[in-house]
């Protein structure tokens, strides 16, 4: 097999790093030790990768954004480098931006896209297709089911479940009126709250910890903490069931 490599003289590479065929590696990118690297990986400028980092097919890390002329959240800035912390694995197919930090022990599934300004935290999983938008915060040992939209400026904290084709939203206005810029906010999902299939925020939104937002709602007001909500709009119907609550669970720790 013929492998052809650019591997730049300014880049830092730890001790074990296995490669496929077709990598660029750029200036001024570190590799620790024991990394692995898929065929036709693309690691740009500057990118930080720490120790036993898996890395598949056909992804790209650390690319600049690309800024629309009518982009109302991606702002032209100098971004630091992209940070992948200790026993990250990353699928085929996904693009982690300039400016983002992953931390330790998460999983990055396939197709995934990570933007600017996003940390996502240890042990989280990233799943099939997601898409976190930039100016995001999530925390650790969440999940983000396949092809859930977290859209910009929102907050997801410790321990929450986003179910798969979840959508956040942030702007009130759909693009309308010069006005829309001042009110611009995400969704902010606090610790150990659950959020079922195909449910969909109003930009401002927050879901209270612990609470349980059922499959299909459509997400109007603010959740109260435990409670169960649910319908078009959704309303709540009842408590989260005391066995359910996080502070009850073996996985949690703390």
């Amino acid at each position: 097999m013929n492998c052809n490599n650019v591997i730049s003289k300014r880049a830092k590479i730890g001790k074990g790093l296995v490669t496929g065929c077709n990598v660029i590696i750029e200036d001024d990118v570190v590799i620790g030790d024991n990394v692995y690297l898929g065929h036709n990986v693309v690691i740009k400028k500057g990118t930080v990768i720490g120790n036993s980092v898996k890395i598949e097919d056909n992804t790209v890390l650390g690319r600049m954004p690309i800024k629309s002329k009518i982009s109302a959240t991606t702002q032209e800035k100098e971004l630091p480098p992209l940070e992948i912390k200790d026993g990250v694995r990353v699928g085929s197919l996904v693009v982690i931006y300039r400016g983002a930090r992953i931390n330790e022990g998460v999983f990055v599934a396939d197709l995934a896209s990570v933007r600017e300004d996003v940390e996502i935290g240890e042990f989280t999983v990233v799943g099939r297709g997601v898409t976190v938008e930039n100016r995001v915060k999530i925390g650790k040992y969440c999940k983000l089911e396949t092809e859930a939209y977290i859209t910009a400026i929102s907050v997801v904290e410790d321990y929450c479940f986003i179910a798969p084709e979840v959508t956040f939203t942030n702007d009130n206005f759909l693009g309308r009126t010069e006005e829309r810029f001042k009110y611009h906010r995400g969704v902010h999902v606090k610790k150990g709250a659950r959020i079922g299939a195909n449910a969909t925020f109003l930009p401002g939104i927050v879901v209270g910890e612990d609470a349980l937002v059922a499959a299909g709602s459509v997400v109007t007001r603010d959740v109260p903490p435990r409670k169960i909500v649910m319908g078009v709009p959704a309303k709540v119907v009842r408590d989260v069931p005391e066995e359910q609550l996080l502070e009850h669970q073996t996985y949690y720790k703390g």
